[in-house]
């Protein structure tokens, strides 16, 4: 059985590589920085919700639905810009292992 992070993941797979390249680049609408708000963290634009707290989730087993309907600011494209946001931190940082 898939994780709800795997899931979304998928579903963000099905779609076809234009649309794809759309929602990957829709995350820089979606979500912002700012040292006003949760300390700099990122944040779904216009919302006081970490992408952490929305990774955390999926982690958790959540799907893109549960976490909307638990923080109802939020819609599915919010979800998936997170995931995009975070696919887009791991082709850009240095991961490090854990020991």
């Amino acid at each position: 059985m898939l994780s709800a992070f795997a899931q979304a993941v998928r579903r963000c797979n099905v779609l076809g590589s234009e649309e794809r390249d759309i929602a990957m680049q829709d995350w820089q609408q979606r979500i912002s920085v700012s040292s006003a708000v949760c300390h700099g963290k990122p944040c779904i634009r216009g919302t006081r919700i970490m992408v952490s707290v929305v990774l955390d989730n999926l982690a958790d087993g959540l799907t893109p639905e549960e976490i909307v309907e638990e923080y109802p600011p939020l819609t599915v494209e919010d979800i998936r810009a997170a995931i995009s946001y975070a696919a887009n931190l791991t082709r850009e940082e240095e991961i490090l292992p854990l020991r």
